[in-house]
């Protein structure tokens, strides 16, 4: 049997007209809805979310979109995806959705005082180890005590691909950056730890992605 290829996580935003910054990532389609069922249930019913590597903007809307009350502040380093995730957030009308930050996780402090949750989606592995590194650092200081870390992505488990695939994929991340790749989760988790994030419960998403849920302990 050939099992499904892995998500398409690799950045491929596909650029609308010259005078329109918007842009969309075409996986956001595929996995929101997946997503969106477990933050429904795993962050606070209210309060702000801090979304670390917001891309395009394409999930930061449809979150905001559909878990108000909660104010979700995007945040990303690139300028053009800043863009991107404002003229999204103008075109919408969504009061809850904040503009975007300037945020590098590898820059400490952070340019944000709290957050009630944050969640980060496909960044570790297209990454540096320095950005996981910055992640864990920075979601600790910004959590309040059972503060909710949320990861989306894929990962490798007891030092083995789930999938081909994903193998295929990870092959493909590093032979673009040395630096990049998918993660060993345990490692993942004991870094979390270091910082006193505890890993609360790992879900199986369509695929071969997982979605990692921290609590700041």
């Amino acid at each position: 049997m050939t099992r499904p290829p892995p998500e398409e996580t690799w950045p491929s935003p596909t650029e609308t007209p010259e005078a329109d910054p918007r842009l969309f990532a075409p996986a956001t389609q595929r996995n929101r809805e997946p997503i969106l069922e477990v933050l429904s249930r795993t962050l606070p019913g209210e309060g702000l979310v801090l979304e670390v590597a917001s891309g395009t903007g394409d999930h930061a809307l449809w979150f905001a979109q559909h878990l108000r009350p909660l104010e979700w502040q995007p945040s990303d380093p690139d300028p053009a995806m800043r863009r991107s995730i404002a003229v999204h957030a103008k075109g919408a009308g969504v009061r809850t959705l904040k503009p975007p930050l300037d945020l590098d996780v590898t820059r400490q402090p952070w340019p944000i005082e709290r957050a009630d949750a944050v969640v980060c989606i496909n960044m570790i592995h297209i990454a540096p180890w320095s950005a996981a590194e910055g992640l864990m650092a920075g979601a600790s200081s910004l959590l309040p005590p059972a503060g909710v870390l949320y990861l989306y992505g894929p990962y490798r488990r007891d030092g083995r691909h789930t999938a081909p695939s994903n193998a295929e994929f990870d092959e493909s991340l590093r032979s673009r950056n040395p630096d990049w790749g998918l993660r060993d989760l345990e490692a993942v988790a004991e870094l979390a730890g270091r910082h006193g994030l505890e890993l609360r419960e790992v879900i199986e998403m369509p695929a071969n992605n997982l979605s990692v849920v921290f609590a700041r302990s």
